[in-house]
């Protein structure tokens, strides 16, 4: 072996090895995009209407769809979301989100006992979203409500699942 052969398997090896770190690098701009996106990205929010005010009864829970706040043109029934309105007196309302706080599957309102109850894991809430039984540790999460020109508005946002 000559040094003229040593120096060429160097000069590979090296270039091997910098074509390997330049591929790695240019691999991780999109996982480190992905990672640091939401620290800079605000979250989306609009005030969706759920019905006119004299459609609620006052002391009934009803259910009420609406589009969520950043709906995707392919996004088809999936841009649609559902709460839980209660018409406390002439002028409160209050708004819960349909999805439990302990895994997010969704509430059902059992208007004989005045509980809402999560078939997945046993999770019960009271009339006013507090914890009655089972794993969930966080109250319902509530809407924003609003009375703009005779109709009822809620803000839609992404809501957390604590």
């Amino acid at each position: 072996m000559n040094t003229e052969d040593i120096s060429r398997r160097r000069f590979l090896a090296r270039l091997s090895i910098g074509f390997a770190a330049a591929s790695a690098a240019l691999a991780s701009v999109p996982v480190i995009g992905f990672l640091f996106a939401p620290l800079f990205k605000s979250l989306p929010e609009a005030w969706r209407s759920v019905g006119r005010v004299e459609s609620f009864e006052i002391g009934k829970t009803v259910s009420v769809q609406f589009q969520t706040a950043d709906p995707l043109p392919w996004s088809g029934i999936t841009a649609k979301n559902s709460a839980w309105v209660r018409r406390v007196s002439e002028a409160e309302f209050i708004v819960f989100s349909i999805h439990c706080t302990h895994l997010g599957c969704p509430v059902t309102w059992i208007p004989e006992a005045e509980l809402f109850m999560c078939p997945c894991h046993g999770g019960v809430f009271t009339r006013d979203g507090n914890v009655a039984a089972g794993p969930p540790r966080h109250p319902l999460t509530r809407h924003q409500v609003r009375v703009l020109n005779g109709n009822l508005e809620i803000l839609t946002k992404p809501l957390p699942i604590v």
